[in-house]
């Protein structure tokens, strides 16, 4: 069992890019968030994976700091009136969003794989 987990590749290259987490080679999206029902390489069903809301929540995180946190620093430094705010931090807002999206995804995914990772059961 520990040489199956040796041999795979890394869960953050192949989830980053959005590759199959067990051969690495295969596409893990059908379209931009969709994904593939199973692996055209590998065959590995992709039923298991269910990233619910997780990688959102750290995107809101990720890019709400960043973003606020430079608006913030440009609104004390600069001063600039609030039409400059929304020009500039609104649409820069949206691009992090949608630029992290489909990583975060594929992290969670390949992540989830690899630490065999379920929906949680009671034991009777």
């Amino acid at each position: 069992m520990a040489d199956e987990h040796h041999n795979l590749p890394s869960p953050y290259t192949t989830g980053l890019t959005g590759r199959c987490p067990r051969c690495g080679e295969g596409k893990l999206f059908d379209g931009f968030l969709k994904v593939r029902p199973r692996c055209s390489a590998c065959g590995l069903d992709f039923s298991f994976a269910d990233s619910a809301d997780g990688p959102a929540v750290f995107i809101m995180l990720i890019a709400g700091f960043a973003v606020l946190g430079s608006a913030l620093y440009v609104e004390i430094a600069y001063e600039p009136p609030i039409w400059v705010h929304m020009v500039i931090w609104l649409p820069l807002a949206v691009i992090v969003c949608l630029a992290l999206l489909r990583p975060m995804k594929g992290l969670a995914v390949a992540l989830q794989y690899v630490n065999k990772a379920e929906e949680g059961r009671l034991e009777k």
